[in-house]
């Protein structure tokens, strides 16, 4: 990467940087090659290690680049295209289903904005069943579903020996139910403590959040909050709706 200052520039300067990086990415850079460290790269540019970093995570938003444990910051690969719920009048956990049960839990702790879209009182018990997801063998997102005790009533006092056997349990109770429809959206977020460590990412990491909320009965069954890798993934949704976000 060759010595460039940069001169005034009408746009913000860490955006003008985050192309000129950009530039050197495509033509001097392998996939996974590590990038020179920041007191390096700042040099270089003639920009205060501020207005770098700035460049650099817009570059990881982007999924030009990835910043790995114990690592540094490589040059990230293509994204890989996930598809999201390709069939949609089905449960979590219904055949052809990529996720990956991990563990469940019940208790009376749930975020508000999920105890909003549940339309659960204050203290009502929810299972919470945690799954992941990975492609090629590499961890693409991690998922909470929240599941009213109430609308898995089977589940009530069956303790399964095992993690997954325990959300398996509460997904085949789920699945018993008509779904009636479902509705989505999809925002940028930042990466929690937990999330990170099962995505290999850290915390902070740019993310797309998909939150899903399932109805039966004319009333909120369940809620998947589903946390994907923002560096590796670009979302498709099946159907009609086919629509690619972030396309690589």
């Amino acid at each position: 990467m060759g010595t460039t200052q940069l001169e005034t520039v009408p746009e913000p300067k860490y955006w003008h940087l985050k192309t000129v990086l950009s530039d050197a990415l495509d033509s001097e850079f392998a996939v996974g090659e590590i990038l020179p460290n920041e007191r390096e790269l700042a040099a270089r540019f003639g920009v205060a290690r501020a207005t770098l970093r700035q460049a650099l995570e817009q570059l990881e938003l982007e999924g030009r680049l990835q910043r790995r444990r114990g690592v540094g910051t490589t040059v990230a690969p293509p994204r890989v295209g996930v598809a999201v719920d390709p069939a949609r009048h089905t449960w979590p956990g219904a055949p052809g289903d990529d996720w990956q049960p991990v563990d469940a839990v019940e208790t009376e702790t749930v975020p508000a904005s999920v105890t909003r879209l549940l339309e659960t009182a204050p203290g009502e018990r929810v299972h919470i069943v945690r799954r992941s997801r990975v492609t090629n063998g590499q961890p693409v997102a991690a998922e909470l579903l929240y599941v009213p005790s109430a609308s898995v009533p089977g589940c009530s006092g069956v303790a399964p020996v095992s993690a997954p056997a325990r959300a398996r349990a509460v997904l085949e109770e789920l699945r018993k139910l008509e779904l009636e429809g479902q509705d989505r959206t999809v925002e940028l977020g930042s990466a929690r403590a937990e999330d990170a460590k099962q995505l290999d990412r850290l915390p902070g990491a740019p993310v797309l959040v998909v939150t899903t909320r399932y109805v039966s009965a004319g009333r909120s069954a369940a809620v998947a909050v589903s946390t994907y890798r923002a560096d590796t993934c670009r979302l498709t949704f099946g159907e009609s709706d086919a629509v690619a976000l972030l396309a690589g």
